[in-house]
């Protein structure tokens, strides 16, 4: 559905007669008018997920009073749900000799990695040692400790955190957004505020605001799992004994430095009837882990028909996903050792996406961009993985720059989106949608939409240079 035909609906929702039958092919019930109560703040973000926390972070430590609105009961989004690991905190120095490994993304994402060490939820940044021309560290986490970790730093910020509630409105006047609707059991409520965030990962705020979008279904879904009572080590043995090892990295796990925390193979090389039968069930061979005797992603796809805003599309696809990962798990079984009495022990509560909505912003970051490693005037942050590595990476082992104007949604005045709704073209965006890149556009546009709040203005209003140096004070880092 494009932004003319979701209009359409939205208006045709709001005039039918009260109960009236329509002759024509949908027939309508127009809701009575109520008064909504009304919450007020700074800035709203829409979306707890892995931009979205980041983003109310960065709001609320620059002094605005934030919101953050998120449909499930928790924070972390992909990161927690559909991803291997974090990807990535460093460039890709260790596929190109002589460079010099640079930590590119720091601030709160970095932060939050911090935090996850304390708490013995990550691997750390550890050094692959085969498949580094892929990504040059593993960063793996815990997907139950991540979630306690990001809520308790959004407590300490005092941001709003309103889970288990839905966006399912915008009130715009003119080019400005003037608030978000959203509702839970506490029912319908108004988020005024004078600046917003979209990181919803289907842009559903920004639909909503009568933003322009397309909808490209351009990958595939996911659900991955958590596979207990396995052994990494037998796998490894397996992989190796086929000559299908890819991946390999040891960190810390369970607490214990020089273990394996990341796996991948080339099932092609395995049996072929493993091979066959992963390839049509869409599951991957690759794993992380912070803990023995445990996959904590074993990421099982499904392409569908239709783009992932379809509600009837999707549930269908969610029971396709679950007998999906029943069957993954009894592959590894038959073919795996170490995995003869393996369960699946962790299921996202949905499906993942990597892309929704793409929402149209002031620019577009084009593969070029990316390749050739720009930077821009504007730049944001900085980033330097690809996940189609090694067939795509950034030149020399360098960086990115995301430009400010790639999170301003075009034609909307207030109005931020983040993640993986912006840049069109698939390849470029098999960069800028990754987790850690996520992060990067949550904290730019938190610390931006705070600055317009404080300003009274628009985002394209805010002085680069104040930006920027709000952003350095945050931590984030900059090529020059």
């Amino acid at each position: 559905m494009n932004r003319r035909d979701f209009s359409k609906q939205v208006l045709a929702l709001g005039s039918a007669a009260p109960g009236a039958a329509s002759s024509q092919a949908a027939d309508y019930y127009q809701e009575p008018a109520k008064k909504l109560p009304v919450r007020k703040y700074d800035v709203v973000v829409a979306g707890g997920g892995t931009g979205g926390v980041v983003a109310a972070l960065a709001a609320a430590r620059q002094g605005a009073k934030t919101a953050l609105i998120e449909a499930k009961g928790y924070t972390g989004g992909t990161v927690v749900e559909g991803g291997t690991a974090l990807h990535s905190f460093y460039n890709l120095w260790k596929a190109f000799p002589g460079v010099t490994k640079r930590h590119v993304v720091r601030g709160i994402p970095q932060e939050i990695v911090d935090r996850l060490t304390k708490a013995g939820g990550t691997s750390g940044h550890a050094e692959m040692s085969k498949g580094y021309d892929y990504d040059s560290v593993c960063t793996a986490i815990d997907t139950e400790i991540y979630k306690l970790v990001t809520m308790e730093l959004l407590e300490e910020a005092g941001v709003d955190l309103c889970v288990n509630t839905m966006v399912a409105g915008a009130i715009r006047q003119g080019s400005r957004v003037t608030g978000a609707i959203a509702e839970s059991r506490s029912g319908r409520e108004a988020f005024l505020a004078r600046a917003f965030v979209d990181s919803t990962a289907y842009g559903d705020l920004c639909a909503h605001a009568g933003a322009k979008f397309t909808e490209p279904n351009d990958y595939p879904a996911c659900n991955s799992i958590g596979v207990a009572n396995v052994s990494l080590e037998k796998l490894h043995r397996f992989l190796e004994s086929h000559d299908a090892l890819e991946q390999y990295c040891e960190g810390l796990r369970d607490g214990k430095p020089g273990h394996i925390v990341r796996l991948q193979g080339r099932a092609v090389k395995l049996p072929p009837e493993f091979a066959k039968e992963s390839a049509r069930l869409g599951a991957t061979m690759a794993t992380t882990t912070v803990h023995d005797n445990y996959f904590m992603f074993i990421k099982v796809n499904y392409k569908l028909p239709v783009s992932p805003t379809s509600r009837d599309a999707v549930a269908k696809a969610e029971l396709e996903l679950r007998r999906r990962q029943f069957k993954t798990v009894e592959l590894f079984r038959k073919f795996v050792p170490g995995c003869e009495k393996a369960f699946i022990a962790r299921t996202s509560p949905s499906l993942n996406i990597r892309r929704g909505r793409l929402i149209a912003c002031d620019y577009d970051i084009t593969l070029p961009d990316v390749l050739e490693a720009r930077h821009f005037d504007d730049d944001v942050f900085v980033y330097g993985f690809h996940d189609s590595a090694p067939r795509m990476q950034i030149k020399n082992g360098g960086t990115y720059g995301t430009p400010y104007r790639a999170l301003r949604v075009a034609g909307i005045d207030n109005l931020l989106a983040t993640g993986m709704m912006i840049t069109s073209n698939h390849d470029a965006h098999m960069s800028t949608r990754n987790t850690v890149s996520c992060m990067g556009h949550g904290q730019a546009a938190g610390t931006a939409a705070a600055l317009c709040a404080a300003g009274n203005c628009g985002t394209r209003d805010v002085k680069y240079a104040d930006l920027r140096k709000a952003l350095e004070n945050g931590g984030v880092y900059f090529e020059s």
